[in-house]
C-alpha cells in the first residue's frame, strides 16, 4: 500500500534530517495518519459498528481489525490513501521550517524557538 520510510521523507523534503529525527518524524506521520483515518471511518460507522471495531482495538487485535475493515468498509484503503496525500501536502509545505528548527536545535540554536516551530507544525497536522 504505502511505505513510511526514508524515501517518503526525501519526497517530503525532510531527507536531510538526522536519523533520530527521521524516526521521530516517521512515528509522528504514522500516528497522525492513524488518527485521521480512524476519525474519517468512525464518521461513517453506526454506533454498533463502532463498538464492534473498538473491541478489536481494545484487544490489540490488529489482524482482526483489518479483516473487519475489509469486510465492513472495503473502501478503507482509499481513505488511507486520501488522508496520506493530504498529510504529505501539509508536511511538504512545512518541511523547510521543520528542517530549520531541527538543525537549529541540534546546532545549539534557540531550543524554545525550534520546539515552538515543531509544535506549530504538529498542531497544523492535527487540525487538518
Amino acid at each position: 500500500m504505502f511505505q513510511l520510510d526514508d524515501n517518503l521523507l526525501r519526497e517530503l523534503g525532510l531527507g536531510s534530517l538526522p536519523p533520530a529525527e527521521k524516526n521521530k518524524m516517521l512515528a509522528h506521520i504514522y500516528e497522525t495518519l492513524e488518527l485521521r483515518v480512524g476519525m474519517k471511518l468512525a464518521e461513517q460507522m453506526t454506533d454498533a459498528q463502532l463498538d464492534e471495531f473498538e473491541k478489536f482495538i481494545d484487544n490489540n487485535d490488529e489482524a482482526g481489525a483489518l479483516k473487519w475493515l475489509e469486510t465492513n468498509f472495503p473502501n478503507y484503503k482509499q481513505v488511507v490513501a486520501d488522508e496520506l496525500e493530504k498529510l504529505k501536502a501539509e508536511i511538504k509545505e512545512q518541511a523547510p521550517a521543520i528542517v530549520e528548527a531541527t538543525m537549529s536545535e541540534l546546532g545549539g540554536g534557540s531550543q524554545a524557538q525550534s520546539t515552538q516551530q515543531l509544535n506549530d507544525t504538529n498542531d497544523l497536522a492535527k487540525a487538518a
